[in-house]
C-alpha cells in the first residue's frame, strides 16, 4: 500500500486490485467491450481522485508534471485516474479530446484529456472504463479549462500539449470490464456556474431548452468551419432567462443537418472556454428537441417553404414597388422571390448584405449578420427562396434595396433584417450552386436596370493617377477609378476591412495593366460604383490602352521577419523603460508568421521609448523610391511614429530624423486587422542611403501593443 501526497491513501478494491493484461477480443455488443484487437488491462496502483489531479494546477500558475515512473516493473506505486469515457468522437464533432467522468451515473467530477489522435471511439468507446496513468503527464489549462496532456517546453505558461498518438496507449488503458451505460447528469443552464465547474467533461442532460431564433433553419455548422450556436431556457420579457453556447464542428458527420427547431432535451459534454460555458454534441441523435410551442411562442416548425401558397415575383417587380418614392414600401402580399446569390461577404468587401439576381435584374438584400457566406442559404451561386411578406423595399441614394425597419435614436429607419428574424424569410433551395454568369457591358452601356447585377466590363485599367497606390488608404472605404480605352470612367469602391486571401487592401498595390473587371454594380446619387469580391476580379496583366507596360516600383529591400529575430539588418534601442525592446515574435504559434512586436505593458503600463531602426538602404541612381509596411495595434496608447534619415549617427538622440506621413492601424480593439501604410514617398532621399525607424512610446497610463510586418523599400 502506497501513500499519495504523504497523507491520503487510495487503493483499488480487491476485485480490481489484481493486475490483468489479456487479449480480450469480443463482439461490440452493448455492455461488452469492443477491443478490436487492442489489449485491455485492469491496473493496480494508487488511485488519485479527479479533484486532486485538478488541484495540482494552480490558476495562472505553472504547468504541473507528475513524476515519471521510476520503477517500471513495479506497478503498485503508479498513479492513476480511474473513470468512464463520457464522449465519443465517432461523428467528428469532438476532436483530439477524450472526456471522462468518475462514475457512470451521478458523477462528482469530470476531466478533459488532450490527445493527438482521432477515432478514439474505436479504442475508448463511450461508457468504457479507463485507467489514466498520470506518471509523466502534465496538468495545465487551455482557455481556463484544466486538462491533462504533456509538457514539451514549447507551451506558454500554464498550458499543456496533446499526448502524442504513439504514446496514448502508454497512458490510457481500457478496462476489460464490460462497457457501461453513461447516464447523463441532469442540469439546467442556470446551473452553469463556477460552483459546478467540477463537472467539466461530464455528459449532461438539459431539458426544456431550444436553439434561439438566430439558429433556426440553419445547419449545425458550415462545411469545415466551427461555429457557435446558442440554446436557451426560460422565457421572460422577450428573452431567455439563461443561455449557453453549443460548439459545432463543420467536420462533424451531422454538420449539414438542419438544427432542430423545437424545444426539448439536449445531451452533450459540459465544458468551458475562458468565461464562456460550452456544450459539445456527441451525436445529433442525442438531441430530442421536437416539441411545440417553443418558449419564444413559435407554434410549429418554421423551415418548410411551400411555393404553392405563394405568388412568385421577379426582381424587377420588387424594384418597381419603390418606383417614384424615396420612402420605404412594405410588401404586404404573400409573395416569394427565387434568385441566385451572385455576390456575398466571403472576403468582407461586401458587409452584412448579399446581391441576388434573376433573369430580370439584381438587388441588394440587407441582413444584420456577418459571415453570411457560411450559411448554406447564401453560398455563392446558390438559389435562395425568399418570402417577401412584411419585408420592405426602398431606394437608398438611388439604389433600390430589400430590407426591414429598425428603430434607433433617430426614430424608425430602413435597414437590415435582424438575424433573429431571418428564418422567417430565407429558405435553402437545396439545389447545387451554379456558375455565376456575369452580364457583359461597357461603361457607356450601363443603365439603372444593371444595378444589383454581377457584371463584366472588358478592357479597363486604373487611371494614371492611381498607379503606384494601394487598393485602399488604410482601413477606410476607398475609391479608385477605372477607365476604358475610350476614356470612359467608373468608380471602384473597396473596404480597407476586406481580407483578400493573404492580402489586406491597404497593402495591395493596384496592377498597372489592362484587363476585365468583374463586380457587383451599385449606384450612389447617380454615380455607378463597382464592388469586387476577390482580387482575381481586377487581375490586369495586359499592356495598357496605349500599349505601354507599367512596371511597379521594384522592391530593393524587404523583411517579413519570417526567420525570427532581427539579425544585423535591424538595430533595437531602448531609450526609456525597464529594458523592454522590440522583438520578432510569432504569437500565432504556427511557426511561420513572425513580425516585429513592441508592448510597453508588463504587469501594468510602463513609460517607454523604444526604437526599431533599419539598416541603410542605397537609393543611389534611383529616380523614384518609397517605403511600405503593414501595422496592427491593440490597446489604447500613443500612435507609432515612423522616421527617415540619411545620416544615422548611431545615436537616435543626435540623428536628424524626418517624420513620415503613414497610414497606421487605428483599431485598438483587437489583433489581426493588418493595415497597409501605402507607398510612402522617399523622393527626399534619392541618391542617398536611407534609414527607416519605428519609434514606440508608452506612458504609465496607456501602453499600446504595436506589430509591424511586410517591410519593403522600393525604388527604380
Amino acid at each position: 500500500m502506497k501513500k499519495y501526497n504523504s497523507v491520503l491513501k487510495y487503493i483499488f478494491v480487491a476485485a480490481a486490485s489484481l493486475f490483468v493484461v489479456t487479449g480480450c477480443v469480443q463482439d461490440d455488443k452493448y455492455n461488452q467491450p469492443n477491443l478490436d484487437g487492442y489489449d485491455c488491462a485492469d491496473k493496480k496502483g494508487i488511485v488519485v481522485p479527479f479533484a486532486d489531479v485538478k488541484a495540482k494546477y494552480v490558476p495562472n500558475g505553472e504547468t504541473y508534471v507528475f513524476p515519471e515512473d521510476t520503477t517500471p516493473n513495479d506497478e503498485s506505486d503508479d498513479l492513476y485516474m480511474v473513470g468512464y469515457v463520457s464522449s465519443s468522437d465517432e461523428t467528428g464533432n469532438i476532436y483530439k479530446t477524450i472526456y471522462i467522468q468518475d462514475a457512470l451515473e451521478n458523477p462528482t467530477h469530470g476531466f478533459t484529456i488532450s490527445v493527438d489522435a482521432v477515432s478514439n471511439y474505436t479504442k475508448y468507446p463511450q461508457g468504457s472504463k479507463v485507467y489514466v496513468k498520470l506518471n509523466g503527464l502534465a496538468v495545465g489549462n487551455y482557455g481556463t479549462l484544466v486538462q491533462l496532456g504533456v509538457k514539451t517546453g514549447t507551451e506558454i505558461k500554464g498550458a499543456v500539449s496533446r499526448i502524442p498518438e504513439k504514446l496514448v496507449g502508454k497512458y490510457i488503458f481500457r478496462s476489460c470490464a464490460p462497457k457501461g451505460n453513461i447516464v447523463p447528469k441532469v442540469m439546467k443552464l442556470s446551473d452553469m456556474t463556477a460552483a459546478n465547474d467540477q463537472y467539466f467533461g461530464c455528459l449532461i442532460e438539459i431539458n426544456d431548452v431550444e436553439f434561439d431564433a438566430r439558429a433556426l433553419c440553419t445547419t449545425y455548422a458550415p462545411n469545415g468551419v466551427t461555429v457557435d450556436k446558442t440554446i436557451g431556457e426560460g422565457w421572460a420579457n422577450g428573452k431567455y432567462a439563461k443561455t449557453a453556447v453549443v460548439r459545432n464542428s463543420g467536420y462533424a458527420s451531422f454538420a449539414s443537418q438542419m438544427i432542430p427547431s423545437g424545444k426539448g432535451k439536449f445531451v452533450g459534454i459540459y465544458s468551458k472556454f475562458t468565461t464562456t460555458y460550452q456544450l459539445y454534441i456527441n451525436k445529433s441523435e442525442d438531441l430530442k428537441m421536437t416539441n411545440f410551442p417553443r418558449l419564444d411562442g413559435l407554434n410549429a416548425g418554421p423551415c418548410d417553404f411551400n411555393q404553392s401558397l405563394l405568388t412568385p415575383k421577379t426582381v424587377a417587380e420588387i424594384k418597381q414597388l419603390a418606383a417614384g418614392t424615396t420612402n420605404w414600401v412594405q410588401i404586404t402580399g404573400d409573395f416569394s422571390l427565387k434568385a441566385q446569390v451572385v455576390a456575398n461577404d466571403e472576403t468582407g468587401n461586401i458587409y452584412k448584405y448579399v446581391y441576388v439576381e434573376d433573369a430580370t435584374g439584381g438587388i441588394r438584400v440587407n441582413m444584420n449578420k456577418t459571415n453570411l457566406y457560411l450559411d448554406s442559404r447564401f453560398r455563392l451561386g446558390k438559389d435562395v427562396n425568399i418570402k417577401l411578406k412584411n419585408l420592405y423595399v426602398r431606394s437608398v441614394n438611388g439604389e433600390v434595396q430589400l430590407g426591414s425597419l429598425f428603430t434607433n435614436s433617430n426614430g424608425t429607419q430602413f435597414g437590415q433584417i435582424e438575424e433573429a428574424e431571418m428564418y422567417k424569410y430565407f429558405f435553402d433551395s437545396n439545389t447545387a450552386a451554379r456558375a455565376v454568369v456575369p452580364t457583359e457591358k461597357t461603361i457607356s452601356q450601363l443603365t439603372m436596370a444593371d444595378v444589383g447585377r454581377w457584371i463584366k466590363i472588358k478592357d479597363v485599367q486604373f487611371v494614371n493617377g492611381d498607379l503606384g497606390k494601394t487598393l485602399t488608404d488604410g482601413t477606410t472605404v476607398t475609391s479608385r477609378t477605372l477607365e476604358d480605352c475610350s476614356g470612359n470612367t467608373i468608380v471602384l469602391r473597396t473596404s480597407g476591412q476586406a481580407k483578400f486571401g493573404n492580402y489586406v487592401p491597404g497593402s495591395y498595390e493596384v496592377k498597372g495593366g489592362k484587363g476585365d473587371v468583374y463586380a457587383a454594380l451599385s449606384v450612389y446619387n447617380g454615380t455607378y460604383q463597382l464592388w469586387i469580391t476577390r482580387l482575381a476580379n481586377i487581375d490586369f496583366d495586359a499592356p495598357r490602352c496605349d500599349g505601354s507596360i507599367y512596371t511597379p516600383l521594384p522592391v530593393i529591400y524587404s523583411d517579413s521577419f519570417s526567420a525570427g529575430g532581427f539579425g544585423s539588418d535591424w538595430t533595437v534601442v531602448n531609450k526609456v523603460g525597464p529594458n523592454q525592446f522590440w522583438q520578432s515574435v510569432n504569437l500565432g504559434g504556427n511557426g511561420t508568421n513572425y513580425y516585429a512586436y513592441m508592448n510597453g505593458n508588463s504587469g501594468g503600463n510602463i513609460a517607454n521609448e523604444d526604437w526599431l531602426i533599419s539598416k541603410a538602404v542605397s537609393l543611389v541612381g534611383k529616380t523614384k523610391a518609397a517605403v511600405s509596411f503593414t501595422s496592427d495595434v491593440r490597446y489604447s496608447g500613443n500612435a507609432l511614429q515612423v522616421y527617415a534619415t540619411d545620416n544615422y549617427t548611431g545615436d537616435v538622440g543626435t540623428t536628424n530624423w524626418t517624420q513620415l506621413s503613414v497610414t497606421l492601424d487605428i483599431n485598438t480593439g483587437g489583433f489581426g486587422d493588418w493595415v497597409g501604410s501605402g507607398n510612402v514617398d522617399l523622393s527626399a532621399y534619392l541618391g542617398k542611403n536611407v534609414v527607416i525607424a519605428f519609434k514606440y512610446t508608452s506612458t504609465a497610463s496607456a501602453a499600446a501593443t504595436w506589430q509591424i510586418d511586410d517591410f519593403k523599400i522600393k525604388g527604380q
